[in-house]
């Protein structure tokens, strides 16, 4: 529920704060002004599009701020997806405005983007105008109609899963049918490099073991004449490495046993002896291993030039990436294989959820069906208070492809005329009757379900009367369920209003500013008295607005 309304430096508004009860609102006056102080200033909170052009003065921001009770609204989850603190009887949601047009949202002074912005608010206020009658025209409107009545919620929710599924599954095997036929058509391509791959037998990092293989065969005689110079220089009789190492080992042991200065060296030589002997039993190995062998050296060539071309083949620098394509040719004809099974399992599984979704479509169809029926007992007599006494009316139902909705097409099919043929509602009404039969909709949902804060923008245009009175009293009806404000012109609707308001403008040397009064209950009467005879009151248009009044309270 809407309690408050600030709007600052917006148009022709300086500064400017509105309260709202829970009941029947009614604002008159300078309608035209009110259009723009709640029409625009709430298109701002709804998401809509901000314009620099409003910004009554470009030092300061425009700053539309509202308040809600937002109890009821089940909106505790969305909160909390946003990192929005929840407080269920005082939601304040701001929009600021920039002179250059940039602006700002903010929910609980949480900021917010625009989509948030939008999904919080539109649950929060339904603007109805002429144009949202159009609405009506459009078959999705129609079968949401007919959802919301039926309580349909749960149960779309399960078919739309389940619909999903359904899609998701026609689409893996349309997917998976292509990429068969594809690969079919290069199956003895595939098979053929398969083959060739199995042939060669290729490991992980083959080629660089091969290359440093290569590179040792390559170089044989030097390095035998490399490691024969070094066993050489470490084991030979007379001045070897080792030798002199142990004369010196010798040494240092005399000089320990003298001098603390070359304590432990005697122990550091011995063991660097201990090292080389077994660096010149390595080497001895090593060389007595290191033999010329023309024949492996061959077959190490050879296999390397296998390798590279057919990495020259495939464009490719190594055996991995080699091994990378191995494995995505093979994978290919697994699929071939194993395709016409996978395809089979899908097909049983879309068989499955097909029936499965089809019976919950039935089960939308019946339901919608019977709010129908419902629909049009509780429609026909609200309709025909307003004047549109023989108005006909049927829903069409027709059979369609399963979709997001089920497999419902309806229309709402409608005659206003006798002897006049039933034809779909926008082929058929003018504006004034789709305005009717718009607020008889808004009232039968509003008793079924816990719609957000409606707010009516002149809809009663074009009617006058006793027309008037009932659609007065429509909405009134309305707000007994859900908050109801109304624009309006007419005063049999402002009869019917728990809170009256009033747009006014006043001028200065320098500006015009619009303003909203609050209206007691002497002034919602001279109000009402105006409205009936123009500027010139007298006793007679007064006592014609108490009698006004008092009609709609004693009904």
């Amino acid at each position: 529920m809407l309690s408050r309304l600030y709007i600052s430096n917006y148009a022709l508004i300086e500064e400017l704060e509105i309260s709202f009860d829970c009941g029947f609102t009614v604002i008159t006056g300078e309608t035209g002004a009110g259009k723009s102080i709640l029409l625009g200033a709430l298109s701002l909170l709804l998401g809509g599009r901000a314009d620099a052009r409003a910004v009554r003065n470009a030092d300061r921001k425009i700053v539309v701020e509202a308040t809600f009770d937002v109890d009821g609204y089940s909106l505790e989850s969305l909160f909390e997806e946003n990192d929005i603190e929840y407080f269920a009887h005082e939601c304040i949601i701001r929009r600021e405005v920039a002179a250059n047009g940039r602006s700002r949202a903010f929910v609980n002074d949480t900021p917010v983007n625009l989509g948030v912005l939008k999904d919080i608010t539109t649950c929060l206020v339904d603007i109805h105008s002429q144009h949202s009658n159009m609405l009506l025209s459009t078959q999705s409107f129609q079968l949401n109609i007919l959802d919301s009545l039926a309580g349909n919620g749960a149960l779309l929710e399960k078919y739309t899963a389940s619909y999903k599924q359904l899609v998701a599954i026609e689409k893996e095997i349309a997917r998976k049918k292509e990429l068969i036929e594809k690969s079919r058509a290069e199956e003895d391509y595939i098979s053929f490099q398969l083959e060739q791959f199995k042939e060669i037998n290729l490991h992980e990092n083959e080629d660089a073991e091969l290359e440093s293989l290569q590179h040792k065969l390559s170089n044989v005689g030097a390095l035998k004449e490399a490691l024969c110079t070094v066993d050489h220089l470490l084991t030979a009789e007379g001045l070897s490495v080792i030798e002199n190492l142990k004369a010196i080992e010798q040494q240092l042991s005399f000089t320990e046993e003298v001098m603390e200065e070359t304590s432990g060296m005697a122990e550091r030589v011995s063991n660097c002896i201990i090292d080389l002997k077994d660096i010149a039993m390595t080497v001895s190995h090593a060389q007595d291993d290191l033999n010329l062998d023309p024949a492996e050296l061959q077959r190490v060539d050879e296999r390397l030039d296998t390798i590279y071309t057919l990495e020259r083949k495939h464009n490719v620098d190594s055996v991995n990436e080699l091994l990378e394509i191995q494995k995505q040719f093979e994978e290919k004809l697994s699929t071939i294989t194993s395709g016409d099974e996978e395809i089979s399992q899908l097909e049983a599984t879309l068989k499955a959820v097909n029936a499965q979704t089809t019976k919950l479509a039935e089960e939308l169809r019946s339901k919608r069906k019977k709010a129908a029926d419902a629909f049009i007992e509780e429609f026909k007599p609200l309709v025909s208070s307003l004047g549109l006494k023989n108005i006909a009316f049927k829903v069409d139902f027709s059979d369609t492809r399963l979709s997001v909705t089920g497999a419902d097409s309806v229309e709402f099919m409608m005659a206003f005329n006798k002897n006049q043929a039933l034809m779909p509602v926008k082929d058929t009404a003018s504006g004034g009757e789709m305005s009717r039969v718009m607020l008889c909709i808004k009232s039968i949902l509003a008793r079924h379900m816990h719609l957000p804060t409606i707010i009516f923008d002149e809809i009663d245009t074009g009617v006058s009367g006793d027309i008037a009175s009932m659609i007065g009293e429509m909405m009134a009806s309305i707000a007994s369920s859900i908050q109801v404000v109304t624009i309006s012109h007419l005063p049999q609707v402002a009869a019917c209003a728990t809170s009256h308001k009033k747009v006014f403008k006043t001028d200065s040397e320098a500006s015009t500013s619009t303003s909203v009064m609050a209206l007691d209950n002497e002034q919602h009467v001279m109000e009402i008295a105006r409205m009936l005879s123009g500027k010139d009151l007298d006793e007679a248009a007064i006592n014609n607005a108490k009698s006004l009044i008092n009609q709609y309270v004693k009904r």
